[in-house]
């Protein structure tokens, strides 16, 4: 933002502090007026014919700007990308600590990939793996949801689960 000494343009439609259309004016015109009632004059429209100019206090202006990008950062949610690597031959025991794993990560709040990777011949019974994904997504069908169904990819088949939202 241009504020002051810093606009160029010659002519400045102006704003006075308080949202009031003093008209246009020239540069200089518009900073003796903001001098005088001291406050800056800051370009708030530079594309415009003839661009415009508010006068304000710059300083207030870019910390409140500050505090609403931090309200706004706070009150973001990021989603985190969590994989949980299966097998087409994966044993009882072993299904249930990855199914908790992917429980526990959906109910943190973050997607889940489960993926199997296919080794030697074991690719050419993809249909064993396609089970072993289905019986995952509806293990943890309670707290979380199908986004993108099985699919293959190269020598491994992943699905994935995003939480179920609640309101």
């Amino acid at each position: 933002m241009y504020v002051n000494e810093g606009i160029r343009a010659r002519e400045v439609r102006l704003i006075d502090h308080n949202g009031d259309q003093l008209g246009v004016k020239t540069r200089n015109e518009a900073l003796e007026i903001a001098t005088r009632v001291n406050l800056d004059l800051v370009l708030v429209a530079p594309q415009a014919k003839p661009p415009v100019a508010r006068i304000m206090d710059y300083g207030k202006f870019k910390f409140e700007q500050q505090k609403k990008d931090r309200e706004i950062r706070k009150n973001q949610k990021v989603i985190n990308m969590k994989e949980v690597r299966l097998s087409p031959t994966i044993d009882e025991h072993d299904f249930q600590t990855k199914l908790r794993n992917g429980i526990k990560f959906l109910e943190k709040g973050d997607k889940v990939k489960a993926s199997i990777r296919f080794k030697g011949r074991a690719i050419t019974h993809k249909e064993i793996g396609q089970r072993v994904l289905d019986r995952f997504a509806e293990a943890c069908a309670e707290v979380g949801t199908v986004e993108t169904k099985p699919k293959m990819e190269g020598r491994s088949m992943f699905l994935i689960m995003q939480p179920k939202n609640e309101k």
